[in-house]
């Protein structure tokens, strides 16, 4: 028998229905051992997330007024779910622990908590499975950052005495015990994270949605699913904007060869998204590119110096300024005489004088220009860089759109394309850059 991790998120646990779906699909496959729930998530579209209502909570408790009120939807919420369920346990002494701990501990990650952990006691006793505190198991440092091997050495020897357990996301502890949580939407990493210290054989991460789509579908009409990627190709659209897995869960899967497979929890039957370490060689669809992602709101740094390529340490010059302030950059495409740096908007409102005065003093350019309103599209696949002409065909298909080119930076894998555009040709851009090599 194999190891399976599954993971929950709020919108598969928001209420009693979903709780029995999420059975449902938990009971059809013996290999499921772990589970990693999410709060509950909005029922409908005027709904509120059990977590911001916690958060609402705090902020109450930190301006020493009644939080009561608002718990008191929250505590409805998860009565109704136990309703429902028929859960034979006294749910309403855990609902008064909870809101006694929040007004007691002032603190806004430990309100936050809340949500998963209760849910994970609720799902626990549902499915008749152990239950195990993600306060005990999941470590940060004194700083809040993420202790992994720490936390995969108590997290492996814990679960090692649960045949099958439940262990809630989103949060961990520091050194000395208080409560911690990962970002926004951080049961994803935590999910991951268990299921390289159980050794699964594959980490399943059900929510809404059937796996990622090629495109944006806000921006694209019915965009495609992709049905396999790499770890490489998911690191590369992450990070440009596709949002349906927190890019910190990559790492603890990919770190144990761990595949990831994304599934959508009111449609169990659709196979998702696979994500490998190698894609196959000979990939089902038979599409060039994996997908394409974009942000906006950056602006392109050009400085440009004759005898640029012969001066000793001139990028490291430009590069230190942008430290010296605080400011990271995204990519540098770079010329003999020319040298471009792209920063997101929001790095330089305040700081956009002081990094080109010191640029002047360090390096004494012929000329600086700052170019704003750029978006940036990045086309990403492993086919690439076997089929001739793809960059042709994208740069073809942007100039029969009638889009211009602000800039290109091709990565040394030649896994991925990047160009970055005026920000009012962003959804024509996107549009063009699909229909090009996705043929329906």
């Amino acid at each position: 028998m194999g190891i399976k991790v599954a993971k929950f998120g709020g919108s598969s646990l928001c209420d009693a229905e979903h709780f029995r779906r999420v059975k449902a699909i938990i009971e059809s496959d013996p290999d499921y051992r772990y589970v990693v729930p999410s709060a509950p998530g909005k029922r409908f579209d005027a709904d509120e997330k059990i977590t911001d209502m916690l958060y609402q909570c705090h902020r109450m408790v930190e301006r020493n007024r009644s939080h009561e009120e608002i718990f008191a939807k929250i505590a409805e919420r998860y009565r109704q779910i136990a309703r429902e369920l028929e859960l034979d346990f006294d749910v309403e002494e855990l609902l008064l622990e909870t809101s006694d701990a929040i007004r007691q501990y002032k603190n806004p990650d430990f309100a936050a908590s809340r949500g998963e952990y209760l849910n994970g006691i609720l799902l626990s006793k549902y499915l008749g499975w152990d239950f195990i505190d993600a306060q005990d198991v999941v470590k940060f440092d004194r700083q809040g950052s993420f202790a992994s091997e720490w936390t995969n050495e108590i997290m492996r020897d814990a679960l090692q005495k649960h045949e099958r357990a439940v262990i809630p996301g989103f949060y961990g502890s520091y050194p000395n015990g208080d409560v911690h949580t990962f970002s926004r939407g951080g049961s994803d990493i935590s999910g991951a994270i268990v299921a390289r210290a159980a050794g699964a054989d594959v980490y399943v991460n059900w929510t809404d949605v059937s796996g990622f789509l090629m495109a944006d579908p806000r921006i694209v009409k019915n965009p495609r699913c992709i049905r396999e990627l790499s770890y490489r190709e998911l690191r590369e659209l992450s990070y440009m904007g596709a949002t349906v897995l927190h890019e910190d869960a990559i790492f603890p899967v990919h770190k144990a060869g761990i595949p990831t497979n994304i599934r959508n929890t009111n449609d169990p039957d659709d196979p998702g998204t696979m994500i490998v370490m190698q894609p196959s060689e000979h990939r089902d669809d038979g599409q060039v590119i994996t997908g394409i992602a974009g942000h906006k709101n950056f602006s392109l740094l050009s400085i440009e110096k004759a005898m640029m390529n012969a001066e000793y340490g001139f990028g490291r010059r430009v590069l230190q300024a942008l430290e010296d302030f605080g400011v990271s950059f995204e990519h540098l495409p770079t010329g003999i005489d020319t040298m471009s740096v792209v920063v997101a908007d929001r790095e330089l409102v305040t700081r956009k004088d002081q990094i080109i005065q010191r640029i002047q003093q360090t390096c004494q350019p012929d000329s600086i220009e700052i170019s704003t309103g750029i978006a940036l599209i990045a086309t990403v696949g492993h086919g690439m860089t076997s089929a001739p002409g793809t960059a042709a065909k994208l740069f073809n298909a942007l100039y029969e759109a009638g889009v211009n080119i602000r800039m290109i930076d091709q990565g040394s894998s030649e896994m991925n394309i990047i160009v970055g555009i005026n920000i009012e040709d962003f959804e024509t851009a996107m549009n063009a850059i699909y229909r090009a090599f996705v043929k329906d």
